[in-house]
């Protein structure tokens, strides 16, 4: 079907729901970051193949919000679709919602119009808001999946790959123990029957059931639910997912199986009271318990236990930061060395194929943990660039490399960015940039705070400098990190958003400030460090706790680039005791020639 049939059937599908406008989000049914291609709903709909977008079709017209990343994708793919585009980024652009009560018909004497939203593309936060919003001009909601019955050919399967346990030795708990804590933060049975918790977060599944999968890309992840009760866990998934193996390691935990599909029946089921996290469950889930059961709306307990680290796991992250760590600096030094020898071509994406071999070397390694970014001189701007085969720069022995990349291995997560000058003059300006950054970084990574800080108290560190000379950026400085999860997890962060969750130890997040000139380049650095507890001073008072940052990440900085008239003693100290730790770990697992070029890379600065 090409997109005005697709547009044409939805809207007789409309007609006959008796909906004025049926809203397209780019979501799937556990508010996933990334999803499988069988809930790419919007993207089915409109040709358009951006990952971020959402869709409203009214019975005359058809508009896209997206953000300033795809723009230029989107007018290139929504050409001669009748859709039109609406540049969310831009300040006079009117959000889905308000567009919808100034465009739709208002209330008459026969009732007002109805907006049609699939519950299992919505949470149940976003799916009462949306309601709540519209609802104050008449406009009703009918929750209603159109968009099924018109997609007959064509649609991916959902993903069977064999879901497989997760070793204690790697996940630092077991099962067992997992279960008997989350059961604890069930709510009080009522007297009506007992009480249960649904969980339909992919990576909530994955860290209490200690499974991982192949479902999703990027995220070792399996499609599926659970409801969890005082004395029974039901995991709800494909049984094709479910090998002999599988079978006997979660017989072994008292994890009952049923098909996917069967976890709206079982809710249907429920009695007494029944916890949700309103922001990652889904709507048609809710709509699934009985009235009678009492619904408590709270954060997952899991999302908070998840992000804090054990001491396993953090060492996990460890190991796998050095296998990391050799991969980048083989793939510099092959930079250095070789990559222009003899005249060889390099573009964005060649460099990513790379640097993708020399992940594929280190022990435990599965897959990268997002799509790598190599933005070359002015798309390293591009803050979420993303080079193709047919569409990506070529890359000469000059100018700035913007290079952020992670991987997921079995010990961990990883997600690292570093900038690095490829040869001729530095600019003044990029070295001030530079500069700017790498302080701001640094900053970050040596604070103290006393326990009850959020994030957002600390972000001003990182962007102190920036500020003084009149620049800032816009995306968070940090976010949190997962283990052998998403590589993007909650709640922790460091933006400036005001995000009530505190950091606490073991907690993982990225710090990654950065400078972005049009046209130009884009200077980021990025490690992620943890929280632990501070080390005690003569002057910290006895009823005071204090916390302070590890920096995880080992990989060399390209000091070529700082202005070091800027840095002051205690940040040079910091940098040259990093290489120093950089090197004494990581050069043991490389051979002599590239060992000599990481000493080389991490030797000692001074102004």
């Amino acid at each position: 079907m090409k997109t005005i049939d697709k547009l044409a059937a939805l809207r007789q599908a409309m007609r006959e729901a008796g909906v004025s406008a049926y809203v397209v989000p780019g979501n799937d049914p556990h508010a996933s970051e990334y999803m499988a291609a069988h809930w790419c709903e919007m993207q089915w709909l409109s040709g358009f193949n951006g990952e971020s977008g959402t869709m409203v079709v009214t019975l005359d017209r058809a508009l896209l919000w997206t953000d300033s990343r795809y723009y230029l994708q989107a007018g290139i793919e929504l050409k001669d679709s009748t859709i039109e585009l609406m540049r969310e980024s831009d300040i006079d652009c009117p959000s889905v919602v308000d567009w919808l009560k100034e465009s739709l018909p208002q209330p008459s004497l026969k009732g007002g119009s109805l907006v049609g939203l699939n519950p299992e593309m919505w949470s149940v936060d976003d799916f009462k808001a949306m309601k709540e919003r519209l609802a104050d001009t008449g406009i009703g909601v009918k929750s209603i999946d159109l968009i099924k019955p018109i997609w007959t050919e064509g649609r991916p399967a959902i993903p069977a790959d064999k879901l497989y346990p997760y070793s204690a030795d790697f996940a630092g708990e077991t099962v067992e123990s997992k279960l008997a804590r989350i059961r604890k933060c069930l709510p009080q049975p009522s007297v009506k029957g007992g009480s249960a918790m649904i969980i339909s977060a992919l990576d909530e599944i994955a860290w209490l059931l200690n499974i991982r999968g192949n479902d999703v890309e990027y995220n070792p992840v399996v499609i599926s639910y659970v409801v969890l009760e005082a004395d029974k866990c039901t995991l709800f998934v494909d049984a094709n997912k479910v090998d002999t193996v599988a079978q006997n390691y979660l017989d072994f935990n008292n994890i009952d199986v049923q098909p996917y599909e069967a976890v709206f029946e079982s809710i249907r089921g429920l009695q007494g009271t029944v916890l949700f996290d309103g922001a990652r469950v889904n709507e048609a889930l809710y709509e699934a318990i009985p009235e009678s059961c009492k619904k408590v709306n709270a954060k997952s307990p899991i999302l908070i236990d998840k992000a804090r680290k054990n001491a396993v796991e953090l060492e996990g992250e460890r190991i796998a930061m050095r296998q990391d760590a050799v991969a980048l600096t083989r793939f510099f030094f092959w930079l250095e060395k070789e990559a222009f020898r003899d005249g060889q071509t390099q573009t964005e994406w060649t460099l990513m194929e790379k640097l993708h071999e020399f992940r594929m070397m280190g022990e435990n390694f599965v897959e990268e943990s997002f799509g790598t970014i190599a933005g070359y001189k002015g798309n390293g701007a591009i803050v979420h660039y993303a080079a193709t085969p047919d569409k990506c720069a070529e890359v000469k022995p000059e100018g700035m490399l913007l290079l952020d990349s992670g991987g997921q291995y079995l010990d961990g997560t990883t997600d690292i960015t570093r900038t690095v000058w490829l040869g001729g003059r530095i600019p003044e300006q990029a070295k001030l940039d530079y500069t700017y950054v790498l302080k701001g970084h640094i900053a970050l990574a040596r604070a103290r705070f006393p326990r009850g800080t959020r994030g957002n108290q600390l972000d001003a560190l990182a962007k102190q400098y920036m500020w003084e000379a009149g620049i800032t950026f816009g995306h968070g400085t940090g976010h949190g990190v997962g283990h052998f999860l998403g590589c993007h997890e909650g709640p922790q962060n460091v933006r400036t958003d005001n995000n009530p969750t505190a950091l606490e130890v073991g907690h993982i997040i990225s710090d990654e400030p950065g400078i972005y000139r049009t046209d130009k380049w884009g200077i980021r650095t990025e490690n992620l460090i943890t929280v632990i507890p501070a080390k005690r001073t003569k002057a910290t008072t006895t009823e005071d706790e204090w916390l302070a940052f590890e920096t995880l990440t080992l990989c060399f900085y390209d000091t070529s680039l700082i202005d070091l008239s800027l840095m002051t003693e205690d940040e040079i100290d910091w940098l040259n005791a990093y290489h120093v730790r950089v090197y004494k770990e990581v050069s043991p697992l490389l051979n002599a020639e590239e060992a000599k070029f990481l000493a080389r890379k991490c030797a000692a600065v001074e102004r």
